[in-house]
């Protein structure tokens, strides 16, 4: 049976409730607390292979870090962005390349739109990660 989006959704929100003090969400919650990542799907590539065997799904991963004035909130997101460590989305999501079994595999492409996002009367830095998968 083929993988849901909601599953990846799920698996990759799981992936990233391994570091430790990073709430996360699979759906786009109602009232966000920082620091926490939301993870939404961007893109879906249909039949990208032979006889349609594989499926390219594009997600987004939105860490809210923390309010923007906070020297805090940058050190969170210069430890989010890094390519390796304990606080690295990067190594958390590919920590398990196939999600528990349900994708072939999963990368971090990029980190994009590092900005300040209004919550409330608060303003948040944030930080958005690419992140592809491939599934079957």
């Amino acid at each position: 049976m083929p993988v849901t989006i909601s599953q990846v959704r799920d698996g990759i929100a799981a992936r990233l409730a391994t570091i430790s003090g990073l709430r996360t969400a699979s759906v786009v919650p109602d009232n966000p607390t920082p620091p926490q990542a939301i993870v939404q799907a961007n893109t879906v590539s249909y039949d990208t292979a032979f006889q349609g065997g594989l499926t390219t799904y594009s997600f987004v991963v939105s860490v809210l870090v923390g309010r923007v004035a906070e020297r805090l909130a940058q050190d969170r997101l210069d430890a989010y962005a890094s390519t390796s460590g304990s606080q690295s989305v990067k190594e958390a999501i590919e920590g398990d390349r196939s999600l528990g079994g349900i994708v072939a595999d999963v990368r971090v492409t990029e980190l994009t739109g590092v900005s300040a996002v209004l919550l409330g009367e608060a303003t948040y830095l944030a930080a958005n990660f690419a992140v592809t998968v491939y599934a079957e």
